[in-house]
Order: structure tokens, then sequence, then C-alpha cells
């Protein structure tokens, strides 16, 4: 079963220290890449309990209890994932199947804007008609509990979003909060904080968070810099005005001091590719007038959200029975059908919108399909299709959207501030998780970096790659004691074959794992195990370090 644990607890004070002459576990015979950007040495790595006690050569074999062997492969520290949407997925499948199988030891969720604290009746119903799960905590620490009592695989932090902490506050109101509203925000934030999430998430293209102006989001981060936290965005937009996006993300981290995460770094269609020398140029700028910054991107040339994203945003005020009524109207549905048919002039062409999830059964015979084809197939023009979409399926469509460029993925990642992030979900290829065709870097994200990036196209060294999986996102978000292969840390370590470790989920079939990935350890437990899932669960639900305040 796993625990909850605060981050400022070394490991050894638990564990009593150790004798040297007993472990756990010995890895022996294999590279080591210890978190940092440095080529790999030959070593070993033992283990006692929950802690990496020892890194040596030629530890004696027989001081341990199991020993893997790893000639030939590479080990590193388990592999943290800055930017992930799992959280009552671990309810559904503690066992984190298509995060743990490609190496991920940790990962944040909570992400743009969404998380599952402060409950909302939209989530309550969701969850409930989906997975069958019963919504009953009131707060994060008990659903923090929750997870804790069940057990997981991997170790598990989250940040709050925004999106849910201004909609349990004031709803779906297109306006700026007033005193007291603000105020409220404020407290339910610091209660938050203090409960132990790593900080707090906006989706500045999702309603309500849409809503919110700059000077609200600047005087919730400066709550969440006094607690030392971080602001991950999902920024107000990604397209045409991404110059503007990113100057507002970086002047709520200015006004506030808080410690800026940008997620997903990207530039949508085309005519916006270009932009992509001016955005990084500036986030080295800024880094250097000392504004804590740092983006995270995922290595595909496709972006996965709600179909909903191409309704203006003005209709989905309320809840989400009173914007799909809205959509009925004759005269607001034309206002929605001018606006989707100009977003075509920035698409393309519908067919680089790919359906892959829906709510009933009846429409799932489009998933994996494009909206051109879909409508094509119905008779319908796509702006009609999409409205109908959205209404039939309460709002539940998610889509992919073909609208990156490769070179920019290059350029994006080579960057010494931007990390690697999935944007996924630990999900599974059978049972409630393993539904649609999801976007395929809830199974592959990081050994396609690896294997593609790293091995096949030689973009960046193994070692830096390692050091953009682990250390540097550690450092990002707190995680004492763990991104690094150290003595004295937590045991989370990741062993794979450099020569075989790839991604194997497409757009076709993304539910299949990847290849080459022979062990991964959790808090000194091994979890995967040949390739096998054991189905241990040692995984811990981890909360942010809270910094002392003295008042003289």
């Amino acid at each position: 079963m796993s625990d909850t644990i605060k981050n400022n607890r070394h490991p050894r004070e638990r564990n009593g220290g150790t004798s040297p002459e007993e472990y756990d576990l010995l890895i022996t015979g294999g590279t080591i890449f210890d978190g940092s950007a440095n080529p790999g040495v030959a070593g070993d790595v033992a283990i006692k309990r929950d802690m990496i006690v020892k890194i040596g050569k030629h530890i004696d074999r027989n001081t341990a209890r199991k020993v893997i062997d790893a000639a030939g492969y590479v080990v590193t520290p388990g592999f943290i994932d800055p930017h992930s949407h799992t959280d009552f997925e671990l309810l559904v499948n503690p066992k984190a199947e298509s995060k743990i199988r490609q190496g991920v030891t940790t990962e944040i969720g909570g992400n743009c804007g969404f998380s599952l604290f402060p409950p909302s009746n939209v989530n309550r119903s969701y969850l409930k008609k989906k997975y069958d799960i019963a919504m009953d905590w009131e707060n994060v620490t008990e659903f923090f509990d929750l997870l804790a009592r069940r057990g997981i695989a991997l170790n598990y932090g989250s940040l709050i979003g925004h999106s849910d902490l201004r909609g349990s506050v004031m709803g779906a109101a297109d306006r700026p909060p007033t005193s007291k509203e603000l105020d409220k925000m404020k407290v339910l934030l610091e209660e938050h904080l203090e409960a132990g999430v790593f900080g707090l998430s906006s989706g500045l293209i999702y309603t309500p968070g849409c809503f919110a102006h700059i000077n609200e989001l600047i005087e919730l981060c400066r709550v969440v810099a006094i607690h030392n936290g971080v602001y991950s965005t999902h920024m107000r937009d990604e397209g045409d005005n991404i110059l503007e996006a990113v100057e507002e993300a970086i002047a709520i981290a200015k006004e506030s001091k808080v410690s800026l995460q940008i997620s997903h770094l990207k530039m949508a269609y085309p005519r916006n590719w270009p932009k992509v020398h001016a955005i990084l140029s500036r986030i080295s700028e800024v880094e250097k007038e000392n504004v804590k910054i740092l983006a995270d991107r995922y290595p595909y040339v496709a972006t996965s959200t709600l179909l909903s994203v191409f309704i203006p945003p003005w209709v989905k005020q309320g809840t989400t029975e009173e914007y799909l009524e809205r959509m009925k109207d004759p005269s607001i549905r034309r206002q929605v059908y001018d606006y989707i048919r100009k977003q075509e002039e920035r698409i393309g062409s519908w067919d680089k919108i790919r359906i892959s999830s829906i709510l009933t059964e009846g429409n799932k015979r489009f998933i994996g399909k494009s909206i051109l084809e879909t409508a094509i197939a119905l008779g319908k023009d796509p702006a009609s299709l999409i409205i109908n979409l959205l209404i039939e399926e309460e709002d539940q469509v998610q889509m992919i959207n073909f609208s990156l460029n490769e070179d920019n993925f290059k350029q994006i990642i080579a960057h010494p501030l931007v990390v690697i992030g999935s944007d996924g979900w630990a999900l599974s290829p059978y049972g409630a998780l393993a539904g649609g065709k999801p976007h395929p870097r809830s199974y592959g994200t990081f050994p396609r970096m690896l294997g593609r990036y790293v091995r096949e196209e030689k973009i960046m060294t193994l070692g830096l790659a390692i050091q953009k999986m682990t250390s540097i996102t550690a450092n990002k978000f707190g995680l004492k004691w763990r991104g690094w292969l150290r003595e004295g840390f937590f045991a989370d370590i990741v062993i794979f074959d450099p020569e075989r470790i790839i991604d194997r989920a497409t757009w076709e079939e993304p539910h299949q794992y990847p290849e080459g990935i022979h062990y991964v350890i959790v808090n000194g437990k091994v979890v995967i195990d040949q390739g096998n899932h054991t189905g241990l669960l040692p995984g811990r639900v981890l909360k942010k370090e809270i910094p002392l305040t003295f008042v003289y």
C-alpha cells in the first residue's frame, strides 16, 4: 500500500540508517546516468528499503537479497512527468499501466486548470456516468488520503486547477470576481497549498478559466509564490496570438514573483510556426532577468483537447446544460456556426481534426475518423456536425488536431529551459481506461524521445535527454531526494536497453506499450520486472514542502 509523505522528510530519518552488509536490491553492471547531462559511467546501485544507499563499482552480489543484472542497459532516475492529467484514473486502475511502463515514476497532475478539487457537480456527474466512481471526497486532503489508502504504482503530486477554483466560487461567469469572491479564491487556494498541492494551473482557453483577466491571475499567483509553488499555464492562445499569450504569462510571473511553467509549448497552424525563434529567445531573456521559467513539451506533431474549443467562449457560460441548450437557439446557433466556419481558415481542412473519444455508444463508430470524414458520412457540413455532436454527447468529445511542426518540436526541446512532459493520462489497453483512440503520448512520450529523437535522429545526447526527464523537473517542483541517482535519495529507477527503447503507440492503435524498458523501480520496489507489471503499488502521494514563516 502506498502512503502519503511530505517531501521535507529525508528517507534516512525513516529507515534509521542501513547496514552496508545487506541490501534489499542490487543493480549491477549497468551504465549509470545520474540525472545530470553527463555521460554515463559503469557502476552498481544498492538499495535498502526505499533508498539508494550505495553507488559504486563491483559491489558484492552476495550482500543483496535480489540482484538485477543490468549489463548492456542504462540505469537512470525514474522519469518525472510535470504535465499529466492523471487523477481519477488512479482510482479506476492504480497500476498506472501506460505511465509506469514508459518509465514514469512520478507525475504531477491537475494541469491546464483542471483538478478534482475543489469538487464540482460537473466532475461528480461525469465520473459517475462514465466510470461509476462516487466522488465522495470533499477536499484535496480526502482525495489524497483515498489514493494513499488504495495504493498506487507511481508517485503522484498535483496542482490545483484555476478553472475548478474559480468555478467553485463564482461558477462559469464571464466577469471579473468581486473583491469578496477573489478573497474567497485566495483562501481556498491557500488551504490547498497548505494541504500539499504543488501550485496552481490555468487553462486559459477553457471555461471558466478563459474569463479571468490578468489581474485575477496575478493576485492568485502572489499566494502561490508565498508558498514557493509553481504556476503552470496552458496559455490563452497557442496560435495567432501566441506572442501576446507568452507575454501575459511572463507578466504574471514578474508581478507575482511566482515560478512559471509554460505547458506544452507549441505553435499551432503553419502561419504561426515561424514564431518559434521569437518565443524561445524571449524565454531565454526573461530567465536572465531572474524570472523562474521553464516549459514542457511532448514529442508529437498533433495536439489533443476538447472539441468544444471551437465554440465561442461566451456561449459556454453557466452550466453544461445551459450552454448546450443555448446552442439550440436558432439565432445563437447561427453565430456559433459562423464562428466555427472561421476556424477552418486556421485549420486548413477538417480532415486534420480527428475524433478520439465520445461518450455515447451511438456515435462511437466515428472514433478515429476525421471531422471531414464523419461529416461526409452523415451528409452534413463540418460546422453543423460539430454543434450536433457536442449537443448529443453532452460536450464530452475529445479530438486530435494535426497542427504542429516537426522542426519546431526539435528546436523547442533543444532549448535548455524546456523539459519533457506528456500531457497525457495513466491509461491501460484493458478495462475502463481502454476506450477510444487517445493521443499516443499517454503511452509513448518518454520512450519516443529516447528512441526516435536521441538514438535515431541524435538531436541531443542521452545524458541531456535524461536530465530533461528527471533532475530539472524535480528541482522545478521541489521534489526533494528524487530526480537523481545519488546515495541518500529515494530509489526511483528505470533500467532500459538504449538500443531497443522505442514507443509503439500509434494514431490508429494508441493503446500499445513501448519496448525496451525492462525494469521500473518505485521507492525501492520493482513494479516492472523484465517488462511485466508485478502488481505492486509502492507509489506515494507527494506533498509540497511548506516554507516556514517567522513573525518577529
